[in-house]
């Protein structure tokens, strides 16, 4: 591509680029970008010195935390790369909601690379752009401590630690660690400072957020059966940081995790998926919008929708297309934490795993007023057992009827073969949370039921799942 207004590259073998800080404020207060250390000009890769790489990444990852470096601060995580058989650093900038400095300067970014902005009124103009895009900055200056949860931070500070050890924040104060997140500021209309709206969603009280948005919610459906209504459901309006948990919760309740091997390692697909789709969900979603928020399970797909502040409507290719952060200081918190990465690596991310969790599965994203996501679910529409009245109680005896009732844990072992024709019962008793006894039980009921059969060897063979007359209580 060579440079331009998101691109740019600096020599760095041994040492930082003294006007680094300054490209990286630039590129905060404009459309973001990517940094490449190790470049030259010209696109001639140099590299970096092997014995200074973990220094430069440290020193990097410290001054974007120093004010004097970058005010308001933004931490950044510089990526190795090796490229032409050479290490390299990427810095992948987003935007930011802020306005930042640079040594007490204002930089913008242009096709000719980054500049001074000096004049007030220029100044203003970038606060103003940023102001009417990033409702998250908005100050609510009448919120004072007792109207968040900081008894939240510690557990915070423990997350982020995990990540990083040496992490700058986790040493903070509180009220040093919310200056230094973005979560209060100056309200540069009035002067007054306050916390903003980004605290509020993040680390507020549940009556607190309601005041300050009295629509907010968001609501985790499982439709399979009940497609007029669901068959489950958590209505969430707590903040941001228990409702990631909640979702993921849910999540975990409703969706199987077949076992899979990344290398020799053992990794949850499942997890790997969702966490990503959960976290764009709450941070992308443009919270003044009334548009309710909505993760539904269906039988054969996930969708989730949200109202969107957006730059381009219509379908979003993850090989071309960035999208745009709805709330940069939101998304920059939940980076701390491990929890989101850099800007589209999520759809990057689902990409390459969706095809190990559903085999041909693709993800659809599209983005206008209201931005929507389709995971598509492996097995296809998921045979589900029709619920009866008592459907807790099933015969002592193995040889009953099939129209007989089936329990909770029978049809958590018939959705999760379906999904995973080749689970076993070991697997399953994880999944299910029942002894691997107990499910080697409930699979011999079943087979004599008639709802399920073993097809092939113990080993390298399959489970069918046998339709019947939805009537009588077998399959639908």
């Amino acid at each position: 591509m060579g440079e331009g207004i998101r691109v740019e590259y600096k020599e760095a073998i041994n040492a930082l680029p003294a006007n680094l800080f300054e490209t990286v404020c630039a590129m905060l207060n404009r459309d973001g970008g990517d940094i490449l250390l190790g470049v030259n000009d010209c696109g001639k890769v140099n590299g970096i010195d092997a014995q200074h790489l973990e220094k430069l990444r440290s020193n990097i990852v410290n001054l974007s935390n120093n004010p004097q470096k970058l005010d308001p601060p933004f931490i950044l995580f510089p990526k190795e790369r090796s490229l032409e058989g050479k290490s390299i650093l990427h810095l992948l900038i987003p935007v930011s909601s802020q306005t930042h400095r640079s040594n007490g300067v204002v930089y913008d970014r242009s096709e000719d690379g980054d500049f001074r902005v000096n004049e007030p009124h220029r100044i203003a103009e970038i606060s103003n752009r940023k102001r009417a895009a990033y409702t998250e900055n908005k100050v609510y200056a009448a919120v004072m401590e007792d109207d968040l949860r900081l008894d939240m931070l510690p557990k915070l500070r423990n997350l982020m630690r995990s990540r990083d050890p040496n992490h700058p924040w986790s040493s903070l104060t509180d009220e040093e660690l919310l200056v230094k997140a973005g979560l209060y500021r100056k309200d540069i209309e009035t002067g007054n400072g306050g916390y903003t709206l980004a605290a509020i969603l993040l680390l507020g009280k549940d009556e607190t957020i309601h005041s300050a948005i009295p629509h907010y919610n968001i609501d985790a459906l499982l439709r399979r059966v009940q497609m007029d209504h669901y068959d489950d459901r958590d209505r969430i309006d707590c903040n941001l940081i228990d409702a990631y948990g909640r979702l993921m919760a849910f999540i975990a309740k409703h969706l199987p995790d077949p076992f899979y091997l990344e290398g020799d390692v053992r990794i949850s697909l499942r997890d790997k998926i969702f966490r990503e789709v959960v976290a764009n969900f709450l941070v992308h979603r443009e919270y003044m919008s009334a548009h309710p928020a909505r993760l539904i399970i269906y039988k054969d797909r996930l969708d989730t929708e949200n109202a969107s502040n957006y730059r381009k409507e219509g379908a979003l290719d993850p090989k071309k297309n960035v999208p745009f952060s709805k709330n940069p200081t939101i998304a920059k918190f939940f980076a701390q934490l491990g929890w989101v990465e850099e800007l589209g690596s999520g759809m990057m991310n689902i990409g390459k795993y969706l095809p190990h969790y559903t085999p041909g599965g693709v993800a659809e994203y599209r983005d206008g007023s209201v931005f929507t996501t389709v995971i598509p679910l492996p097995g296809g529409a998921t045979v589900s057992v029709k619920r009866l009245k008592g459907i807790d109680g099933v015969g002592e005896k193995v040889g009953e009827k099939v129209g007989e009732k089936i329990t909770k844990n029978q049809q958590k072992i018939i959705d999760n073969m379906q999904m995973n024709p080749s689970v076993s019962a070991r697997e399953l008793s994880g999944l299910v949370g029942i002894s691997q006894r107990k499910i080697e039980e409930n699979i011999a009921k079943l087979k004599v039921m008639g709802l399920l059969r073993r097809v092939g060897p113990a080993k390298g063979g399959h489970w069918e799942i046998m339709a019947g007359n939805a009537e009588e209580g077998n399959l639908e």
